[in-house]
């Protein structure tokens, strides 16, 4: 059985949610499509692409998440193209990323809008791995914790606006495994 770990960004409604059941509240983006470790692999670790603050030009905060699988390979969903990407947290060896929190700043109105900012994933062994992206907004609730760990990520992303206030990414979900018989 597979169940969804969704974000929602502009709320502080956080959780785990079956695959038929997705609350979103976020209105900013599309969402790209799932990816997935290799088959047999896991998620043991992210980094995180940021946009450093612009001082008076528009700041989109969090760009990109990018998950570590159990093998090596690193697995994206919708990317925004401004910002680099910061440090890899790993989990100990033999434990796996299970939990995370997000980070938002809430709709700002005629005020530049950032939307999701920073990440903190915790692992099996009850280590937490805290993000390295900026500071705006409120941590929200942990998500349930995913007893088997994640395998999968899915990103909501605001395209470019041009001469308007971008946002980036706005929301995600990690699709969490629930049976796992080798490790």
């Amino acid at each position: 059985m597979v169940k969804l770990v969704s974000f929602v960004a502009l709320t502080a409604v956080l959780g785990c949610f079956l695959p038929v059941t997705k609350v979103t509240a976020t209105f900013w983006g599309d969402w790209g499509k799932a990816e997935y470790c290799p088959l047999g692999e896991w998620v043991i670790g992210f980094a995180l692409k940021t946009e450093k603050p612009q001082g008076e030009g528009d700041d989109t905060a969090l760009n990109s998440i990018s998950l570590k699988c159990s093998g090596g390979s690193l697995i994206y969903s919708t990317q925004a193209p401004w910002g680099d990407w910061g440090s890899n947290f790993i989990c100990p060896a033999g434990s796996w990323l299970d939990s995370c929190q997000l980070r938002v700043e809430p709709m700002q109105g005629d005020g530049d809008d950032k939307a999701a900012n920073n990440l903190n994933c915790k692992c099996s062994n009850g280590e937490t791995l805290n993000g390295d992206g900026t500071s705006w907004g409120d941590w929200k609730e942990w998500t349930s914790p995913c007893r088997d760990g994640f395998m999968a990520i899915r990103t909501r992303v605001e395209e470019p606006q041009g001469s308007g206030d971008d946002t980036a990414l706005n929301d995600v979900e990690f699709i969490c495994w629930e049976k796992r018989d080798s490790r």
